[in-house]
């Protein structure tokens, strides 16, 4: 970005959408803000940003519109009614509030007929992340005013761009989020059999992460075998992983802790060898949650 740094408007003051103001004045952008509830923006202009009297008068007020919304119920809701729609024709709205892709494309397409170009986000960070060098987001939509906006949005974090498709963003954001939580969910579960136990979660800290440490060796071994469609158990066996899997869903019950994380992996482990997979790596798991074949 060459000259004065463009101007913003950012729809949507929570944790994220604060952060993400403080991290364009801080980087020297005029930015117009609007909140429902308007003492949200109190400290955000003391530090100069502009409060908008209404959603409309925030639209009207830039041609760069971030939205951060809980979701695009919540972007339909806001901007569907009069004057708000009417005040969409020629901005260029990045939208960063998480849904599904089939929203985020449906989305894109009501943006469109309001005469409103919609960019997709996925923030990869909690909010302490934005305006920080390693963090990065997800976008997807047309290239032209993505490359034109570029600089803007990398004042909030480094921008990874998927392709023209708008859901391709909230695609890559929902596998990593599926990721995510399944694996916070493992180390809730290995809190709860360590507490059960006697021992804290500081005391098995290292051990976490240790495990945690080993993912990525794992993730890069299997990611060409399965794209190959080889599952074959020269490493690895799913008969064995299944009896593992027992073993943990064994300890967890004899501790007295819940198991529905442990028995729903132990029952997904027994349809493999249902369907005839016991010899072949726990890797064929993944053909049991594809998509089903047409």
């Amino acid at each position: 970005m060459s000259g004065t740094p463009q101007p913003v408007t950012v729809v949507g003051l929570g944790p994220m959408g604060r952060a993400m103001v403080t991290a364009l004045l801080d980087r020297g952008h005029e930015v117009t803000v609007w909140n429902r509830t308007a003492s949200r923006a109190d400290g955000l202009v003391e530090r100069g940003a502009i409060l908008a009297k209404s959603v409309a008068d925030a639209l009207a007020a830039n041609e760069l519109v971030i939205l951060s919304l809980t979701d695009y119920a919540a972007m339909r809701q806001l901007l569907e009614p009069a004057p708000a729609a009417g005040a969409l024709a020629g901005r260029v709205v990045v939208n960063l509030s998480s849904d599904t892709p089939e929203e985020t494309r449906a989305g894109a397409e009501w943006m469109s007929r309001q005469g409103a170009v919609m960019i997709a986000g996925g923030v990869t960070v909690p909010p302490s992340g934005i305006g920080q060098p390693e963090s990065s987001s997800f976008y997807s939509g047309p290239r032209e005013p993505f490359e034109r906006h570029r600089a803007t949005l990398e004042s909030l974090t480094r921008t990874d761009y998927q392709g023209e498709d708008p859901g391709l963003a909230a695609l890559m954001y929902q596998i990593g989020m599926g990721m995510f939580w399944t694996s916070m969910l493992s180390y809730w579960q290995a809190v709860a059999l360590a507490d059960a136990n006697g021992l804290s979660a500081t005391d098995i800290l290292p051990h976490a992460e240790s495990t945690m440490n080993a993912m990525p060796g794992f993730l890069r071994f299997y990611a060409g075998r399965i794209d190959a469609g080889e599952h074959g158990g020269d490493v690895d066996r799913l008969a064995m992983g299944e009896a593992s899997v027992e073993h943990v869903l064994h300890t967890m019950s004899d501790a007295g802790v819940d198991t529905a994380l442990p028995a729903a992996v132990a029952a997904l482990f027994r349809r493999g060898t249902a369907a005839g997979h016991g010899a072949d790596s726990f890797s064929s798991l993944v053909e049991l949650l594809k998509k089903p074949s047409p």
